[in-house]
């Protein structure tokens, strides 16, 4: 008994600093956060409590709302991606000549930075002598739209190098799980006369479906606070169209020095994102895993 007590305190020792990290830097200043939504603040002055009167607004908020929406919307082409990249990890766990190579090209998107890939991506999206136009005009489009300008289409514009920029994170995840897969149930499915499809959508996709239902996780929960990209390529613009619930947050905190209100908007972001993770969980869940 003694020497159970005595790993406990051991346990508790080495993973004493881990949990004083992360309750400093994501828990008190996510309680901060809920905190200063209370208030009415411009960031600088005296904080004056003004209730609920901030969550109230943003329920009220056609905005945010907007903004929320945008976010749902990349949250469900990021999902949808999956599929994309699931087929082509497959492809390269196959064995195909090159295969190596093209991995490795695939992770170039994750050695840049959020501002980097931005600023490729504005150069490709320029209206008057970007890579994107000059090739539907060199192919009979007399009149291509400004990507970045037009508030029909910038959002689902600014979707591409954001799904774009994650491509390799899922591929070698995907890529991973499927090189986990003994090589013996493979074989013993060829000998039965499986083909490649059999074997692809019927044994490995899912053996590795507990990594598929990691990276929907992932992906819904880094679109909902997706920030940067959006933020340097369009601002959120125009007129809002591209504006997503982070930036939005970020406009009312440092933009317009309401603290107290871009607070309120952070809190309702973690609260949603918590919502919709739960469902994802919930609807992803096993028999097995539900009983437990």
């Amino acid at each position: 008994m003694n020497k159970v007590m005595s790993n406990k305190w051991v346990i508790t020792i080495y993973i004493l600093p881990a949990l004083l990290l992360v309750g400093v830097l994501i828990f008190i200043p996510l309680l901060l956060s809920g905190y200063y939504g209370l208030m009415d603040w411009n960031g600088i002055s005296a904080m004056e409590f003004i209730g609920l009167e901030n969550y109230s607004t943003a329920i009220q908020d056609v905005k945010f709302w907007e903004s929320a929406w945008h976010s749902l919307l990349l949250a469900l082409f990021s999902t949808l991606s999956l599929v994309g990249y699931l087929a082509i990890s497959v492809i390269l766990a196959s064995r195909i000549k090159g295969s190596d190579l093209l991995r490795k090209i695939y992770l170039v998107p994750m050695l840049l930075s959020s501002v980097a890939i931005a600023q490729l991506w504005i150069k490709v999206f320029n209206p008057t002598n970007g890579m994107l136009n000059s090739v539907l005009m060199t192919i009979g489009f007399e009149n291509p739209p400004a990507w970045l300008a037009e508030p029909s289409i910038v959002l689902f514009a600014i979707f591409v190098p954001i799904l774009w920029q994650y491509a390799g994170f899922y591929i070698l995840i995907y890529y991973a799980a499927l090189k986990n897969i003994p090589e013996t149930i493979i074989e013993a499915a060829r000998i039965d006369g499986a083909t490649p499809l059999q074997i692809a959508f019927r044994i490995k996709v899912p053996l590795i479906m507990t990594v598929i239902k990691v990276t929907i996780v992932l992906a819904i929960v880094g679109s909902l606070k997706y920030f940067d990209l959006i933020y340097v390529m369009t601002g959120g613009g125009p007129n809002g169209a591209s504006e997503v619930m982070a930036s939005y947050m970020y406009k009312l905190a440092f933009s317009s020095n309401d603290f107290g209100y871009g607070s309120a908007i952070g809190f309702l972001l973690l609260i949603i994102t918590l919502i919709v993770t739960i469902i994802i969980r919930k609807a992803t869940a096993t028999k097995e895993e539900i009983q437990y």
